[in-house]
């Protein structure tokens, strides 16, 4: 394996253990802090990322002399940005992180898990790419899964709020794929990133000011200062904004510029795996074998549905 492969496989599979693990940090921030909104978590995330992003790539420029590490955006790119942090992280983060409230942070990984079933769709609307017989029987096998994960967990109660939140999240993620390609080859991937952040920050800060001025003093949703910051909430969000918001979204758009968002897509099977033992380790979920039969099919169908048609 070539050292250039061996650091993209690398990179990839830190960020599906980052994005494994940020359903169950974002699902024990919600139990740790009960006056923690979903805009709140979001916008301290997307913060948190910024005032680390920013100031690194500068240091990093200087030292590499390297202009291309935060360059302006070229001619017609903004529309781009715009649209790639209109569905990650505002429309994405709203859906997924509200879904995660809903259910358990396992059952959300492995309906996120899908999104790479449903790229392929995506492709066939937007380019007319041809849809395969593997990729429907995979997209059947995995939504098998996802409903018997469903049933070895909570059930179904409560729970339909949740599974529609997510799956809003899919959708917009398939999007978010499909104009990514528009500058993955213009931008080093952090820059990417760090765009996202800043501009997410923008479109997130008049949600939180509204949502601070409509609540009464001492209610969820009354501002920052209503959160209790203790140790155990700043290593969250910490662990959320630096690993989950930043270098995961860095690892995977490297990826996707190494490989194509196809290939790249892949690595993203594997997320359900570390959301479930995260889960366990923190005694969010016990162990049940109906959940780990439900991710074995959830992960079969979308082997399944990548596969070429020399090799169906």
């Amino acid at each position: 394996m070539r050292k250039s492969n061996l650091l993209t496989y690398t990179l990839l599979s830190l960020s599906v253990i980052f994005w494994g693990v940020s359903f169950i940090f974002t699902k024990e921030l919600f139990l740790t802090e009960p006056n923690l909104t979903v805009t709140t978590l979001i916008f301290l995330r997307l913060g948190l990322a910024s005032a680390v992003m920013v100031p690194s790539l500068l240091v990093l420029r200087r030292l590499r002399r390297d202009a291309s590490l935060l360059p302006p955006l070229r001619k017609g790119d903004l529309k781009w940005f715009l649209l790639l942090t209109l569905c990650e992280p505002f429309l994405y983060h709203l859906c997924e992180t509200s879904g995660v409230q809903f259910v358990s942070g396992s059952l959300a990984s492995v309906v996120i898990a899908t999104i790479p079933l449903f790229v392929p769709f995506g492709m066939w609307v937007a380019y007319r790419e041809a849809i395969r017989p593997t990729l429907l029987l995979g997209v059947l096998l995995s939504l098998v899964g996802v409903a018997l994960t469903l049933l070895g967990g909570q059930g179904l109660t409560g729970n339909l709020r949740g599974i529609l939140l997510l799956s809003g999240a899919v959708v917009i993620a398939v999007v978010y794929t499909l104009l990514l390609v528009k500058v993955v080859h213009h931008y080093n991937p952090l820059v990417i990133t760090t765009y996202q952040n800043l501009i997410g920050l923008a479109f997130f800060l008049p949600l939180l000011l509204l949502q601070a001025w409509l609540t009464p003093a001492g209610e969820p949703g009354a501002g920052l200062l209503a959160l209790g910051w203790s140790a155990k909430t700043l290593l969250l969000l910490l662990t959320l904004g630096i690993c989950c918001s930043t270098l995961a979204y860095a690892f995977y758009n490297y990826g996707v510029r190494r490989l194509g968002a196809s290939r790249a897509c892949i690595f993203n099977n594997a997320i359900p795996i570390f959301s479930l033992i995260a889960a366990i380790l923190l005694q969010q979920e016990t162990f049940a074998w109906s959940k780990v039969a439900g991710i074995v099919l959830v992960i079969s169908g979308l082997l399944l549905a990548q596969r070429t048609p020399k090799e169906s």
